[in-house]
């Protein structure tokens, strides 16, 4: 599964793990991605999607249609 969100486009941030004497090393910022299925009364179907915490907030505030119809348009 690829850490990016559908609905949002988040995806891996890189950045550095900063010691207390100040050595530097790479490291990877995750998205907080959980894979959600959600129900779709106007096609009576069960669509699968990779989201992000604020992408489920976007969902919850748009409505699944609309969201689709977005990512859709984008694609």
């Amino acid at each position: 599964m690829s850490k990016v969100c559908e609905v949002t486009g988040k995806k891996v941030m890189f950045g550095n793990n900063v010691s207390f004497s100040i050595n530097k090393t790479k490291r990877r910022f995750d998205v907080n991605i959980s894979k959600k299925k959600f129900y779709i009364p106007e096609e009576d179907r069960w669509v699968t999607l990779n989201v992000s915490s604020r992408g489920l907030k976007i969902i919850n505030k748009k409505g699944i249609s609309a969201v689709l119809k977005d990512i859709n348009a984008r694609k």
